[in-house]
């Protein structure tokens, strides 16, 4: 599970230079100009994005600790929430409508809808460290948006049309389905339906 802890490690402190340290990442763009600042964050996210996922599977093959049992019913709790989470993930990808101005940041209302639907789904120790890890991120990271909103740094998205909302639902449950019924079990080995 080291090579798991030490991705999400590295993907939390590459995520929150920018609420937390503004003046380290101004030096290193001021060093590096911007486009090469942006292209080694994006290495680095990759980087820790790749560990986590080979820590994640190599931390299931050895078999983790269970920490808890989850009931059957939390399983479907779980798809549930997951076809909210599929939504909001479109919708912060689209210019405004209801969804995205009411929601603010609609990516990380997905990111923490998603990690609590896998904490209420699976009990095992690597899932827990790594799903539990993921929501307190996006949580510390909408407090710090919230904070950079109120000194304005940071603008809310103004609605545009309430055709983006539709769109957001439905691209947000073909997304769902194809996860549900195929690209869970393709990429992660696991069938949400079985």
């Amino acid at each position: 599970m080291t090579l798991l802890v030490a991705g999400i490690v590295l993907f939390i402190a590459t995520h929150l230079v920018r609420p937390f340290a503004p003046g380290l990442r101004a030096a290193a763009i001021d060093r590096l100009g911007k486009p090469a600042f942006m292209a080694i964050h994006g290495i680095v996210s990759l980087l820790s994005a790749a560990m986590m996922v080979y820590g994640f599977a190599d931390a299931r093959q050895n078999a983790g600790t269970m920490l808890y049992h989850p009931p059957a019913f939390t399983a479907h709790i779980a798809l549930t929430l997951m076809l909210i989470a599929s939504i909001c993930l479109v919708a912060g990808f689209l210019p405004a409508g209801y969804i995205r101005t009411k929601l603010k940041f609609p990516l990380l209302v997905a990111i923490k809808i998603w990690a609590l639907a896998h904490l209420l789904a699976n009990g095992e120790s690597y899932s827990v460290v790594l799903f539990l890890a993921i929501l307190a991120w996006a949580v510390v990271l909408r407090i710090s948006l919230k904070k950079r909103i109120a000194s304005g740094q940071t603008k809310l998205p103004v609605f545009v049309s309430a055709r983006y909302d539709v769109i957001a639902i439905v691209v947000g449950v073909a997304l769902y389905a194809a996860i549900v019924l195929k690209l869970h079990e393709l990429l992660i080995g696991v069938a949400p339906l079985a």
